[in-house]
């Protein structure tokens, strides 16, 4: 009896695993068999610096071939350069090897439509039945796909975010870490073309030091003395973070502030902003006493993308530093977010810190609540007790801060988040709701 296919599901960005173990090259190839079957035409593809890398993008290229559509390489390159690059090129979908900001050892395949935009849930799931498949038809003679790699992708896409966006910066003192990921192929070039007294690190990618003590996950670790400016990236640079010239972090709920704040000045901020359940309460009274329209979605790329496309949105994203400005990209980009910071603070002549001023952080406390009761995180989350905790809760705090309780999707964890004014109350009500939920999902 042959062994049957392993499942293969699309969580909250695409197929994840330990490459080798739970994500295998034959995973990549059936997914790009799939994706030919879907999509055809040409499908480009795009990896971080992972070790693994190779192995699973020259697998999910062979199974583009083998469906009969046309595979072009684009090397390693962030997830939007190989967004854009879809796009430009007139691809009918975009493939990206990357498990982001996580370890080394993992990795993950997801897919971008031709339009560089997020697919929709319903697309996933066709792509998942289109994998189980175990005798798929696959064209032979001339009907074989061709694999070709596009030796100036990096170039290319440069060439395409500078002409969209340059900031007017010669002479600032800008630190970069590049995460030894994606970014190292690219963002030192686009800075460098601006004029900026430029210093890198995290550049050394060897295949196993991806977001190993560096990039936007380790950001603390980043010495911003004797710049201006620092800009940490993700793995896949997708997501930045930055650094005042002070050395506060400067999160994506700040960055999206200081990009709305300067849209609507300059009487370009179409359908408002649209941000996450979990970004800070500070965020929401900033947009609010700015009279920004402002989108609330639950957490993920996807719902914000989404949002901002059926809104109009200008700007919108997550604390994590994953922001999309609609003006200049189609899914979240670290460098052009980067970018975007670096223009405002041009033409105001303002410094990072004073830009960041826009909005008070308001004091958050988050506690993640493990649950071992049959039913998992959302049965907890749901229950009459734990539904009486978080109204009670929700008077206490009144209009001065705010309780957000979401059960996780990925583990058995329910997580609590509470947000006040005072920071003693903060802790009191969060610890308070989240002993009830510890109870309620048998944590004694």
């Amino acid at each position: 009896m042959e062994p049957k296919e392993r499942e293969l599901a699309f969580g909250t960005d695409g197929v994840r695993g330990v490459a080798n173990r739970g994500l295998l090259p034959e995973d990549a190839l059936r997914l790009g068999l799939a994706a030919a079957r879907r999509f055809g035409g040409t499908v480009v593809i795009g990896r971080d610096t992972r070790l693994s890398g190779g192995m699973l993008s020259s697998a999910l290229a062979a199974g583009v071939a083998s469906g009969g559509a046309r595979a072009l390489d684009l090397g390693v390159l962030p997830t939007p350069g190989a967004a854009a690059l879809a796009a430009r090129l007139g691809a009918s979908a975009a493939g990206v090897v990357s498990a982001s900001h996580n370890p080394y050892p993992d990795n993950g395949i997801k897919f971008l439509s031709g339009e560089g935009r997020k697919l929709p849930q319903r697309t996933e799931r066709e792509l998942e039945r289109l994998a189980r498949d175990p005798f798929p038809e696959r064209p032979v003679a001339g009907g074989v796909g061709r694999v070709e790699a596009l030796e100036d992708a990096p170039e290319m896409y440069a060439g395409a975010v500078l002409g969209a966006l340059r900031p007017e910066v010669p002479g600032l003192r800008v630190l970069l870490d590049c995460a030894n990921g994606a970014a190292c192929a690219i963002a030192p070039r686009v800075f460098r073309e601006l004029g900026v007294r430029l210093t890198v690190v995290g550049d050394a990618p060897d295949g196993t030091n991806i977001n190993e003590g560096c990039g936007s996950t380790h950001i603390e670790r980043l010495e911003v003395a004797g710049h201006d400016v620092a800009f940490a990236f993700d793995g896949d640079a997708d997501r930045v973070l930055a650094l005042d010239e002070r050395g506060r972090v400067v999160d994506g709920d700040r960055i999206i502030a200081i990009l709305a704040r300067d849209l609507k000045e300059r009487g370009r901020l179409g359908g408002g902003a649209v941000v996450t359940v979990m970004s800070n309460l500070g965020l929401l009274k900033a947009l609010e006493s700015l009279g920004i329209p402002c989108e609330v979605t639950p957490v993920g790329d996807r719902h914000v993308a989404e949002a901002m496309l059926r809104v109009g949105a200008s700007v919108g994203g997550e604390q994590s530093g994953h922001v999309i400005v609609a003006e200049h990209a189609t899914t979240g980009d670290g460098i052009v977010t980067a970018l975007a910071l670096l223009d405002v603070m041009a033409r105001t002549g303002r410094s990072l810190s004073e830009l960041a001023g826009v909005m008070e952080v308001y004091p958050q406390v988050l506690v993640n609540v493990r649950v071992e009761r049959d039913g998992g995180a959302g049965r907890v989350a749901a229950s009459g007790t734990v539904e009486r905790a978080v109204e009670d809760a929700r008077r206490e705090l009144g209009e001065r801060g705010r309780i957000v309780l979401r059960p996780s999707g990925t583990e058995p964890v329910v997580r609590v988040m509470v947000e006040h004014e005072d920071e003693e109350v903060c802790r009191r009500v969060c610890e308070r709701v989240a002993g009830v939920v510890s109870r309620e999902g048998g944590g004694g």
